[in-house]
């Protein structure tokens, strides 16, 4: 795998995954008992905005830094509705997990800070370099296990976790074309083995027509519950550039749809770079 993140972090498709995040955590404690998150391509947990590799692309200054300006302009720039949403994400990326500036927090980090102490994560890394970078980050937290090893495999083994509750985020590199096929497996076996649990897929959208195809695959299988949804910083028809991103979440919480409705428009709006930008939310239910 030689996939490395750093030279994405903060990038409109972080805020676009994290805050969805944010969402579902917020949502999963709502009850007292505790849950479970697996994070399948975890990262190294924390990102340094002024390293070689963030600096080569700059992605973080459209995307993360986009946002976090219009939330310190306040007034008409944030409608209060989004700001409600945002607001512990905001916190966040702004505190100990990250300055927003400097370092940007990855979904481990963001994650952690929303757990209970009751709540638990497992979080898996292949990359040799990521994964130590990563156990040295939760070094003796008593909350977090790392393991180096293969995150394809949560829907084999450690599901359903004890609690009974949780999320599986997956947001995998995308480097050799089996990913889109790999999760179409991940939903079959987490819907047959954990029922009630949330899958979260993330997904890059370059063409549009490309990941119809296989969203269409998707709502052919009759999933109980699956939301879909999409944020497009430019109209995605090349396919060379990251025109976009989307999420399926299987199980979704049932306010999530109506957080979209709102967070959305708005995300679309501030991080655009060109035209074509918006966003889609699609019901992929067979029931």
């Amino acid at each position: 795998m030689n996939y490395r993140h750093a030279f994405h972090a903060g990038n409109f498709a972080d805020v676009v995954k994290h805050i969805t995040l944010a969402r579902i955590i917020a949502y999963l404690r709502r009850k007292d008992k505790p849950f479970r998150v697996f994070d399948t391509h975890a990262g190294r947990g924390r990102y340094d905005l002024t390293s070689e590799e963030a600096l080569k692309t700059d992605e973080w200054k459209l995307g993360v830094k986009k946002v976090l300006a219009a939330a310190a302009a306040g007034g008409d720039a944030v409608p209060g509705d989004v700001t409600d949403l945002i607001a512990e994400w905001l916190e966040i990326v702004q505190g100990g997990g990250g300055d927003g500036d400097t370092t940007y927090p990855g979904s481990p980090r963001i994650t952690h800070a929303m757990l209970r102490a009751s709540d638990r994560m497992a979080l898996y890394e292949m990359h040799p370099e990521d994964s130590v970078a990563l156990a040295a980050e939760f070094d003796g937290d008593y909350k977090t296990r790392v393991y180096n090893t293969d995150g394809w495999q949560v829907s084999v083994s450690p599901i359903p976790p004890k609690e009974g509750r949780g999320l599986i985020l997956c947001d995998p590199p995308f480097e050799d074309g089996k990913d889109f096929d790999r999760m179409i497996k991940l939903l079959n076996n987490s819907s047959r083995r954990w029922a009630g649990g949330v899958v979260a897929l993330w997904y890059p959208v370059k063409r549009r027509d490309h990941t119809d195809e296989w969203l269409g695959t998707l709502r052919e299988l009759k999933f109980r519950d699956l939301l879909n949804i999409e944020l497009y910083i430019r109209e995605p028809r090349s396919a060379s550039m990251l025109n976009g991103c989307g999420i399926v979440i299987l199980n979704p919480p049932y306010v999530l749809r109506q957080e979209m409705e709102t967070l959305l428009p708005w995300l679309a709006e501030t991080m655009k770079q060109d035209r074509g930008w918006g966003y889609r939310i699609q019901d992929l239910s067979g029931r």
